[in-house]
């Protein structure tokens, strides 16, 4: 498609597909899309799953720089609001994931590699070719963790056609943002080079009326490396390095019933964290169809933070982290064919290697706890696509692991606990016309057990968290494929469900396995080129997280929400491409209202919201020059009473700007 049909949105704004063709063209169709979510390459009709899927392209013309963006467009995915920079613990159909768990519900899996925390899931998106959200429990593949569903990201494979993108950011508070991505052959047909990168920086917008400064500055820098090698027509090898550093003052914090975006506060707060990952992705062809895929990879996240906690000039409260999460994997993939079936073996190992130091400064004593936290897993697992009929198939397959993790807090002696889990997943999938299919599914997924680092040793412990998942769904074409669709219903059962309760030491908080809980839904999404210009993409996801059972303490919180879980999340997206190159485009985007804890504190909450984004531009040949407004109506929609009832995370204000991208 012509650069034109390229559209350029501000962040959290919709990646949409092509515009309508020239009046002298015939109108344009949807393409056909392929996703790898499930470690194999499938048309996307042929996942028997709620799948999104954004091509990497347009997300960066999009302006879409992380993946807070991505949830904005997809059903049944938000994030924790958090207010620092790499804390954002995903939601997936109700289900999340306290941080002091070190765990997640959701994977985060960029080229393979695994992001099983939630702590670092803030990819940048540098030079991606799609990312694809796949829900529903996915441990069969992926293992521990991947609970709730998977972020799949895949970047751009150097080749031998050059390929070089620029696009420079100014927006208000004195932004500034300049990424790059570019590719290109070093010796043809044999040796490829890829670099993309960014830098970025914004003004804060909490006044600190002590010192006179705001609070809460932002600057990010990072990039990525890619050097592939295709010796022979038979192998591919890749050898990759990312790394995204933040430099920012404090978070997205105030005191609740003050006055908003202002903070009296003499203490130091910043956010220095850091994300480095190393890969080697090397793919062989064994035979005609038998193929084996090797990823070996060392994957890191450096969490150091300090925050003001009273906002007052004298230092009574506050809070730091020195965390230090390393990951080393290794991962063999064959795949191949059996007659009409395709089937994927798999054997995984990887090694944790985490150090926790964490800091409380309370008005009687400055508290620093030492910790670190080591694991070891292994898995087999298999998977199969088998034809049954003419319009019947079946997928099926089976992940075995052992998960091993030993604690100790300094000056005391190791504890380790080991787990066994089976995770099985059976799909049924009928294609009753050429592009529609209907599917079935039932799957297995957990959340791996720990240690608490920071509570008396009676409640150290707690053991994995297991989901039962059931799913039906709907997906195809219509309109001559002009229209995409897909529609989900499921009911998902959590048992030794993960929840934080209340120390008998006022403000300690440790995990255990109190609650059970169950969670049903349905989503919706619609991408329709109507014509004549104009295009539309909907997204609606509903979902009902209750707590079937939760004492805590004297407190009993059957029936109640899980903690950052919305009833309700969506967006609408429209767009007019004009013959001559000008365009134009709005987005609604918003969520329903959440609790903070699992008592639903009426005063402790995210309300309910809708968001405006807006933008219009004009494209030429290779530049394409936008202006946009995020957040147009300013819209407040702060998170109250958390992490504590004394304070109010605070949602960013309106932005304004303007972009311009240069593809060479």
């Amino acid at each position: 498609m012509p650069t034109r049909y390229l559209g350029l949105l501000p962040l959290m704004m919709t990646a949409l597909p092509a515009a309508a063709q020239p009046a002298n063209e015939p109108e344009h169709e949807l393409p056909a899309v392929t996703v790898t979510v499930n470690k194999q390459s499938q048309a996307l009709e042929r996942v028997p799953a709620s799948v999104s899927v954004f091509d990497g392209e347009e997300l960066e013309a999009n302006g879409v720089r992380g993946l807070d963006g991505v949830a904005a467009m997809t059903p049944g995915f938000t994030f924790q609001t958090m207010g620092q920079s790499g804390a954002q613990p995903p939601v997936m159909r109700g289900l999340s994931a306290n941080v002091t768990s070190f765990s997640s519900s959701t994977a985060l899996v960029v080229d393979g590699v695994a992001t099983l925390r939630g702590l670092g899931f803030d990819d940048a998106l540098l030079g991606v070719e799609r990312v694809e959200v796949l829900r529903g429990p996915q441990s069969t593949l992926y293992g521990r963790n991947a609970e709730a569903g998977v972020v799949n990201i895949v970047t751009r494979r150097p080749g031998n056609a050059p390929y070089a993108a620029v696009s420079l950011d100014l927006g208000s508070r004195d932004k500034q943002a300049l990424r790059f991505d570019a590719s290109r052959a070093l010796v043809e047909n044999t040796l490829f080079l890829g670099v993309a990168g960014e830098f970025s920086r914004q003004d804060g917008f909490i006044d600190n009326t002590y010192s006179g400064r705001k609070e809460d500055d932002r600057e990010r820098k990072g990039g990525r490396v890619a050097l592939r090698w295709t010796p022979d027509a038979r192998t591919d090898a890749t050898l990759r390095f990312s790394q995204r550093e933040h430099d920012d003052g404090g978070s997205l914090w105030g005191p609740t019933g003050g006055k908003r975006e202002t903070v009296r506060s003499g203490t130091a707060s910043w956010n220095r964290s850091k994300a480095r990952s190393a890969s080697l992705d090397i793919a062989h062809e064994l035979a005609a169809d038998l193929r084996l895929r090797s990823i070996t990879a060392s994957n890191e996240y450096f969490d150091r933070i300090q925050q003001d906690t009273d906002f007052q000039p004298a230092d009574l409260l506050h809070l730091g982290r020195d965390y230090h999460f390393k990951t080393l994997s290794q991962e063999l993939r064959l795949e191949g064919r059996a007659g009409d079936a395709r089937w994927l073996a798999g054997l995984y190992l990887d090694g944790d290697d985490n150090t926790l130091n964490f800091e409380q400064k309370t008005p009687l004593a400055l508290t620093r706890t030492r910790a670190t936290q080591k694991g070891n897993s292994a898995a087999i697992f298999t998977h199969w696509d088998v034809p049954l009929a003419a319009q019947w198939s079946v997928q099926a397959g089976l992940r075995i692991e052992r998960d091993e993790i030993r604690f100790a807090l300094a000056g005391n002696s190791e504890l380790s606990r080991t787990w066994t889990h089976a995770s099985p997943k059976l799909a049924l999938q009928y294609e009753w016309q050429p592009a529609a299919q209907l599917y079935a599914s039932v799957s297995d997924g957990f959340r791996a057990g720990g240690f608490n680092a920071f509570a008396p040793e009676v409640q150290r412990r707690y053991e994995p968290e297991k989901v039962r998942a059931f799913e039906v769904g709907a997906k195809g074409h219509l309109l001559n494929r002009r229209v995409r669709y897909s529609t989900a219903v499921y009911r998902m059962d959590i048992d030794d469900m993960q929840v934080q309760q209340m120390g008998a030491v006022p403000g300690q908080v440790f995990m255990t396995n109190a609650a059970s809980a169950r969670s049903t839904g349905a989503e919706a999404e619609l991408r329709w080129l109507i014509g004549s210009g104009w295009q539309m993409q909907a997204a609606l996801g509903l979902n009902r997280t209750r707590f079937r059972e939760f004492r805590d303490g004297s407190s009993d919180h059957a029936g109640k929400r899980n903690p950052f879980a919305p009833d309700v999340n969506g967006h609408l997206g429209v767009r007019y491409d004009a013959p001559s190159g000008w365009f134009a485009q709005a987005q609604v985007v918003g969520a329903g209202k959440v609790y903070v804890d699992a008592a639903n504190t009426p005063a402790n909450k995210r309300a309910g919201y809708g968001v405006v984004n807006l933008a219009a531009g004009y494209v030429w040949t290779r530049a394409e020059l936008t202006a946009y407004v995020n957040n147009a109506a300013d819209k407040h929609y702060d998170v109250v009473g958390f992490p504590a009832s004394t304070i109010t995370l605070y949602s960013p204000p309106r932005e304004a700007g303007l972009r311009l991208t240069f593809r060479l």
